[in-house]
């Protein structure tokens, strides 16, 4: 079973309990390149109720993203450590994953997990994401990292180095240092918005979120599911049975050749193969997209046999023409327009983002006539809109004009009795 979050914790203190404020100036480390600097930068973090954590990477070239700094820091010291160097890097990757006790900060973390998944199969946890954070304290949907820092503790950052070549060694002073203080401001701003969330009692609200965040199944992409990413080129089930297996065999390709999926095959050329699927490999060489070369190389021939052993997609494996969208009658796209709007309401008056609250395809589900497994009908979401949705939609619930201004009420329905004569 795992740990409770250390941050859930610190949430139900009383709002003005002490939290873990930056005491006294930062240290900031040289690069990182050697095992031993790294053991001893670990055990201290260790002892540290959290740490931010954040990566540089490479990917354009490559299918696996190519890790060039992995950059941390607590509330006295950071550092950033040289993956490509002639270390050890388990005792980090130990920390990120194996460690509940301490907290592990992102912004926008989606890729540094992924990164982190790939190379140990599993998603640090406990772990909190600024961004996520952002959305319940009125920032936002999808602010960035800049605008985070700007708005919470009244400085730019130095976006210089931005898009600097990461791979490239040696790193520069101006690299490292635009790496680390990525991290530094995370260490600043992470008790700033956790002090935040506990004085209008919205912390509880993030477990959930953090708890999705950190599901491992999220990463672990089988290349029997990679069509369903793609823009599907007909509902025939011949024809996706065959892109079912195109597209797993380009992913396998790609993975072996850590090359870009589009550098093997482009999704259209992949589309046009599942519609018109080649009799032999010779046809290959009259396929737009493709060289003269598939028609005898061995690439083109296990693009072959993916098509010659396709069989047509099951039934049960369909999508939906409108994927998640249940039918909705004319009235009840009415009802999931006055949904919105109650959305927008309640967004504006809590300070939340509305992506935060709730999704559109629930919306409309719930105007569908849908009560089971919707979010917005448990937890937090019902107490704070789910209850005035349902009370919408049911008929309990009313918008009208008073003064030029909109305004909700409650209805009081009353029922009659039947009295039998």
């Amino acid at each position: 079973m795992r740990a409770a979050l250390p941050c859930a914790k610190a949430f139900c203190q009383p709002a003005d309990a002490p939290l873990w404020p930056l005491t006294r100036l930062m240290r900031i480390h040289p690069l990182i390149t050697k095992t031993d600097a790294l053991k001893g930068l670990v055990d201290r973090l260790s002892k540290h109720p959290f740490v931010a954590v954040d990566t540089e990477f490479m990917r354009e070239n490559t299918y696996w993203p190519d890790l060039c700094l992995i950059q941390v820091a607590s509330s006295d010291e950071a550092a950033a450590i040289d993956p490509k160097a002639d270390l050890d890097l388990k005792p980090l990757l130990d920390l990120f994953v194996a460690n509940e006790d301490v907290l592990k900060i992102f912004h926008a973390g989606g890729q540094d997990l992924e990164i982190i998944h790939n190379l140990t199969g599993k998603v640090p946890y406990p772990m909190f994401d600024t961004q996520v954070a952002a959305m319940a304290l009125g920032h936002g949907e999808q602010i960035g990292y800049s605008n985070l820092i700007e708005s919470l503790l009244g400085h730019s950052l130095d976006k210089g180095a931005r898009f600097t070549d990461w791979s490239r060694r040696p790193l520069d002073k101006r690299q490292i240092d635009y790496a680390i203080a990525d991290v530094t401001h995370l260490a600043a701003i992470f008790p700033r918005m956790v002090e935040r969330l506990r004085k209008n009692g919205r912390g509880a609200w993030l477990d959930e979120e953090m708890e999705r965040l950190a599901d491992p199944s999220s990463f672990a992409f089988e290349p029997s599911a990679a069509w369903k990413r793609l823009k599907l080129p007909s509902r025939n089930p011949a024809v996706l049975g065959r892109l079912k297996a195109l597209a797993a065999w380009r992913e396998t390709e790609a993975r072996s050749k850590n090359l870009p999926r589009g550098r093997i095959i482009k999704d259209d050329t992949l589309g046009e193969l599942a519609i018109h699927p080649p009799k032999n490999q010779d046809d290959l060489g009259r396929v737009r997209g493709l060289s003269a070369g598939w028609r005898t190389n061995d690439i083109g021939a296990r693009l072959i046999s993916a098509v010659t052993s396709a069989k047509p997609l099951d039934p049960s494996e369909l999508p939906d023409r409108e994927p998640r969208r249940p039918g909705l009658t004319k009235d009840g796209v009415l009802v999931s327009d006055l949904l919105k709007l109650l959305l927008k309401i309640r967004s504006k008056e809590t300070g939340v983002a509305p992506k935060l609250i709730a999704r559109t395809d629930e919306l409309e589900a719930l105007a569908a006539g849908v009560r089971k497994d919707l979010k917005i009908l448990s937890g937090w979401r019902y107490e704070e809109f789910g209850k005035d949705a349902l009370d919408l939609v049911e008929g309990r619930l009313a918008f009208a004009i008073e003064n030029g201004k909109l305004k909700m009420s409650r209805l009081v329905i009353e029922q009659e009795e039947r009295v039998d004569a």
